[in-house]
């Protein structure tokens, strides 16, 4: 987080601020001087020091990784890249729905969404959605209109119409609450402003901001909104997704493993109103998963 901070000198008072981070295990300031007045675009000038923060540390490995990603894409038959986009969206569809409480085992789902065979003794929703989300899941890889609510409330439909009907495409009329968490989502009344502002907000941005960058916010943004009465992280997820790969970036999964960590980052972001601990968060899991490009 990017502070202000004063000094005084000859009893004369200046400004500047000031962002701390680890490099190669040392703790590093970048600074920019203000002046004697705190100027009215600090706000700016913030997160001007915060880019320059993110393009030394982060925005060139990301650069690396998609090159190097690319590389190993060409020397592929198109066959094999069929066959690995498959293996992806088992693996995130396992993920993604196993956050959210699916009983399905990493097995179970392989077996249904490859061979179509159903696992025994397993609720038939969590059957359906897993279904429903490889489905979603490509379609979203295939979409090149540009992205609207219309388009998030498609996929949330397609994704629960068979097992949250009472749900399945529709903004929520009703407040809810996060179990376990501090954060409390915004009013009903609020949401058709936010959800609007949102997706201003990503159409002006999705060809400024590095898409690593953009695809941690799109995440943290939208999710916090949470417009649905269920399965937001799962849509947000794919948002996510999507921004990486309309970009040529790899894209993410978030394991189950990883899911207190991952909750903890969303959760002391909304608190402490400091949406770049959830973006470093982000970074370093995007950074660890695709460390083989770093090669």
């Amino acid at each position: 987080m990017v502070s202000l901070k004063k000094k005084t000198i000859n009893k004369k008072t200046y400004y500047y601020i000031e962002h701390s981070y680890r490099k190669n295990g040392k703790v590093l300031k970048k600074e920019k001087y203000l002046g004697a007045k705190i100027p009215k675009n600090i706000g700016k000038l913030k997160d001007e020091l915060l880019m320059e923060v993110y393009e030394e540390l982060w925005f060139k490995n990301f650069n690396i990784i998609k090159n190097n990603y690319h590389k190993n894409l060409k020397k592929m038959p198109e066959s094999i890249q069929e066959k690995e986009l498959e293996t992806f969206a088992i693996e995130f569809t396992y993920t993604s729905n196993k956050i959210e409480g699916s009983t399905l085992t990493h097995l179970e789902t392989a077996l249904l969404l490859e061979k179509g065979i159903s696992p025994a003794n397993r609720p038939i929703e969590d059957i359906k959605e897993a279904e429903q989300h490889k489905e979603v899941f490509y379609d979203m890889v295939r979409y090149d209109k540009k992205i609207d609510i219309s388009t998030l409330i498609h996929w949330h439909k397609k994704l629960f119409q068979f097992t949250k009907k009472d749900k399945a495409g529709l903004i929520r009329t009703y407040p809810i609450r996060i179990g376990g968490s501090r954060h409390i989502p915004p009013a009903p009344f609020e949401l058709d402003l936010l959800i609007k502002e949102f997706i201003n907000w990503y159409n002006q941005n999705k060809n400024k901001m590095h898409p690593v960058h953009l695809a941690a916010l799109v995440h943290f943004r939208f999710v916090s909104i949470h417009p649905f009465g269920d399965g937001n992280g799962r849509i947000t997820r794919l948002f996510m997704n999507y921004v990486l790969h309309k970009n040529g970036y790899p894209m993410l999964i978030i394991d189950y493993m990883d899911r207190r960590s991952y909750y903890n980052a969303l959760e002391t972001s909304n608190v402490k109103g400091d949406e770049s601990i959830f973006t470093l968060w982000f970074f370093r899991r995007y950074l660890k998963e695709n460390k083989e490009y770093l090669k």
